[in-house]
């Protein structure tokens, strides 16, 4: 694990996820992650967007203005629109983005927990907080269980169920709207056919090698405070009835008038 304000432990940890990520197996699942994030994308406008992730950015397919990129030091920036910062501490405002995407990184960071707090204050009441996660109950999760694996990219860290990082959400004032998976494949064989990865996203199967996790702010109710100078009853109906006409009476015709 690595302390996520440790500059050179933390660099350390980006450098063998991108390792992984440049291989044809993180080539295939990012394709894959890349097509699931596609529809929310469509769906989405806004002025700035941030990813925190190891990998290429999946994000910039969005039609949002300006894009935001992570890198733990500035030797690792690829481009000048790139945040070089820990993760669980973005000098950003509050609500401040309408799309923030967190790739892969609350299973191996230190503070997870501090992260996600992090994500969820930069995220616009109307914007969407993505995450991207690796599902236990894949075939990826389950060849965790060979002896040395968790000590390398990607079957290191903690992997956590998406209802688990929905009691995580609910504890920052989000929630969850859907869960999409993706990265369908055989035991042994990588993410490549378009056959199961079609079936598995249509019918959304709990079977893909990652998961995607649309979350969005809690809508907070308004609660209205009664005013101190309202009226004991309604005026209107039965309360009215005793109400006398104050100022100048018509005079009423006489008869013979």
């Amino acid at each position: 694990m690595s302390n996520s304000r440790d500059p050179y432990a933390l660099a350390r940890l980006v450098g063998a996820g991108r390792h992984y990520w440049a291989s044809p197996a993180g080539q295939s699942l990012w394709r894959a992650e890349r097509a699931c994030l596609g529809p929310v994308c469509e769906r989405l406008v806004g002025r700035h967007s941030l990813e925190l992730g190891m990998a290429p950015v999946l994000s910039d397919i969005c039609s949002i203005r300006h894009a935001l990129a992570w890198s733990p030091n500035r030797e690792m920036a690829d481009h000048d629109s790139t945040l070089v910062c820990p993760p669980d501490a973005l000098p950003l405002p509050d609500d401040s983005l309408s799309l923030v995407v967190v790739h892969h990184l609350l299973e191996v960071i230190a503070e997870p927990h501090h992260m996600l707090q992090e994500a969820a204050r930069v995220t616009a009441d109307t914007g969407r907080l993505i995450i991207f996660g690796w599902n236990p109950l894949s075939a990826g999760g389950l060849s965790r269980l060979w002896p040395g694996r968790r000590r390398r990219m990607p079957w290191r860290g903690h992997w956590r169920s998406p209802a688990r990082l929905g009691d995580w959400l609910a504890f920052v004032d989000f929630e969850i709207e859907r869960v999409d998976y993706c990265g369908f494949h055989l035991p042994c064989r990588l993410p490549r056919n378009s056959v199961l990865e079609t079936l598995g996203r249509r019918h959304n199967l709990p079977l893909g090698d990652s998961y995607m996790i649309h979350a969005r702010r809690r809508a907070q109710l308004a609660q209205s405070q009664p005013s101190r100078f309202a009226p004991a009853r309604p005026l209107a109906g039965p309360a009215m009835g005793s109400a006398r006409r104050v100022g100048p009476q018509p005079e009423r015709n006489r008869k013979g008038d």
